[in-house]
């Protein structure tokens, strides 16, 4: 899997949306599915929501290679672009305060909030939605769907797909989030045989049009506190169904973020903190 020696990682979190992240100039890692799931078990590895690789790239400054808990390849994760941008930086690995991230859903920039010499936020230009449905890719209609109705263990609900990069279904509740079964419902809707790639699911409460209330379920992670591409598909399809405007702060579990549709590109871009967590050293020969 990796080398004899222990391997270097740092615990980073986003908003409690945390992942287990290695130097890939410096480390190798053979098979990081595997890897992840080890290092995601919080009570036999590290703990966290899945494995980041921090790598070289040939078309941006840096690449992100990502893994979920259950070793499968992720995308795209919003939270854990702004913890590499703020690894980077302060390790001294660049100086520069946009940067460029190559990521498995294409370049995104990154914008850091820098006070004495620590990144304080994180700007992320998420690029533009994907809202045609069969490119979600979602099996629910063609074109732009809204709140088309889905049934899961025996309960219909109205869900809007979107991606941003990795698809998502976004289900607005009248009944408050917090009590939701987040974890009953989320599961069964991550693999409905409308998503033939699985989704994840945002659980929506609309405050007001310039204020959301979110819960998630990722896929391959499960509940998670805080989901960056989510928030940003909430945003995107509650402007779409004339529920909030094009600017929202996105409450989560773990925080706020604060989201932006901007009608002059068509891009979504996401604010927000990145927290270091500690340094460590883990022995795969255990």
């Amino acid at each position: 899997m990796v080398g004899c020696a222990p391997m270097r990682f740092s615990k980073m979190h986003g908003l409690g949306n945390d992942y287990v992240y290695v130097n890939a100039f410096e480390e190798r890692v053979d098979d990081p599915g595997e890897l992840a799931v080890a290092l995601s078990d919080r009570h036999f590895g590290v703990g966290g929501d899945g494995l980041v690789l921090i790598a070289p790239s040939e078309t941006a400054d840096f690449r992100m290679i990502m893994y979920n808990a259950d070793g499968s390849q992720g995308a795209m994760c919003g939270n854990a672009s702004r913890c590499v941008a703020k690894y980077v930086y302060e390790r001294g690995m660049t100086d520069k305060t946009s940067i460029a991230l190559e990521t498995a859903s294409g370049v995104k920039m990154l914008y850091l909030s820098v006070e004495g010499g620590k990144v304080v936020s994180v700007r992320v230009d998420m690029g533009e939605p994907i809202l045609d449905c069969r490119r979600v890719p979602c099996l629910l209609g063609e074109g732009v769907v809204r709140r088309a109705r889905i049934t899961a263990l025996g309960r219909t609900f109205e869900i809007t797909p979107v991606s941003m990069g990795n698809p998502h279904g976004v289900i607005f509740l009248d009944e408050p989030v917090e009590a939701f079964d987040v974890a009953r419902y989320g599961a069964a809707l991550e693999r409905h045989p409308a998503f033939p790639q699985k989704v994840n699911i945002e659980f929506v409460n609309i405050l007001s049009r310039g204020r959301l209330r979110m819960r998630v379920w990722e896929r391959g992670s499960g509940i998670t506190l805080a989901c960056g591409t989510g928030s940003c598909a909430a945003l995107v399809a509650a402007s779409l169904c004339d529920l909030a405007d094009r600017q929202a702060i996105i409450g989560l579990d773990g925080g706020e973020l604060a989201d932006v549709w901007d009608e002059a590109t068509g891009h979504v871009f996401m604010t927000g903190p990145a927290t270091h967590v500690f340094d460590g050293e883990y022995d795969a020969l255990r």
